[in-house]
């Protein structure tokens, strides 16, 4: 059974009152969840954000009939949850004090001499990074990925797309990427 499959059956336990089930609802799914608020919001709200998820997911499950798995339904509102503090931190602040162009909780060395995935991504705008981190990080078929950002299937690979010819944009010149790929964009080493 998969993880998105057994995630969905710990789902429809939980909705039915199995608080073991909920646990484990919880445990299994916590990882790829944070992973995307942090991917969308950043790291320092990502603990907020996905609690948030959660306090709005449990409830939630008595409405859960399973239409999607249930890992695409919890991305879904974790994808709402992010959207609501980014239009809160724009309303206080401005935008430019919200989304520095590298921040600081980006910069990290890699030991392998890959390019750093998070300074990129955060350079992304929020469309095109919330479907990248969706498909090629978190692994989500796109189907899946346009389920959580309600939109058209095409829409997501569109993006997808645009994301991979983005980021190989950004790599500096001397970044080793086969000159058909830099001008393809079919692959990004991440």
């Amino acid at each position: 059974m998969s993880a998105v499959d057994e995630l969905t059956r710990l789902a429809h336990a939980a909705r039915l009152g199995d608080a073991a089930a909920l646990e484990s609802f919880v445990r299994t799914s916590y990882d790829q969840v944070w992973r995307f608020c942090a991917a969308l919001a950043g790291p320092a709200a990502a603990d907020d954000l996905v609690q948030e998820t959660y306090a709005r997911c449990v409830p939630g499950l008595r409405q859960f009939r399973g239409d999607a798995p249930a890992m695409t339904w919890l991305l879904g509102i974790a994808r709402h949850v992010c959207a609501a503090e980014l239009r809160s931190r724009i309303r206080t602040r401005n935008t430019a004090a919200c989304w520095p162009a590298e921040p600081d909780w980006l910069k990290a060395p890699d030991a392998s001499g890959q390019v750093v995935v998070g300074d990129l991504l955060a350079r992304l705008g929020p469309e095109r990074r919330a479907a990248f981190v969706l498909t090629q990080l978190l692994g989500l078929r796109y189907a899946e990925a346009a389920a959580v950002c309600e939109c058209p299937e095409g829409t997501i690979r569109s993006r997808v797309a645009r994301a991979r010819e983005d980021l190989i944009a950004m790599l500096p010149a001397d970044e080793t990427v086969p000159e058909g790929r830099r001008q393809a964009g079919t692959s990004l080493t991440c």
